[in-house]
């Protein structure tokens, strides 16, 4: 069997709030994918409200594991790495530190009335 892998398009950019789940549901430093609006979405809840959500598919591999990453840090920022090759990308802005080359995408997420919302 051969499986052809693209890197991700942009589906459904909208500029929309998705209600995802409950914020309990999310483990702390632990990583959850979710499939918003057709796009396959990492959830990563570093603190008791903050929640980061990136894209789940790996720029490097282009395999869709980001969400098994090892959540970390480079000093004050929240650091995701990549469960394969261990490219290190900033939660905050998908800057990739290990290699300039790639980025990963990363979308806004919220607290509504306990539940945790992305928007893309």
């Amino acid at each position: 069997m051969t499986v052809i892998l693209d890197r991700a398009v942009d589906v459904a950019v909208t500029g929309e709030w998705h209600r995802i789940c409950p914020l309990d549901e999310l483990e702390l430093a632990w990583g959850e994918a979710a499939l918003v609006a057709g796009r396959q979405v990492a959830l990563f809840r570093i603190a008791s409200t903050e929640v980061f959500a990136v894209a789940q598919q790996d720029p490097a591999t282009l395999a869709n594991v980001m969400a098994r990453g090892i959540i970390g840090s480079r000093g004050s920022r929240p650091t995701i790495s990549s469960p394969l090759h261990k490219e290190v990308y900033d939660l905050e802005t998908g800057e990739c530190f290990t290699n300039p080359e790639l980025a990963l995408d990363v979308f806004a997420t919220r607290l509504v009335d306990g539940f945790i919302e992305v928007e893309l």
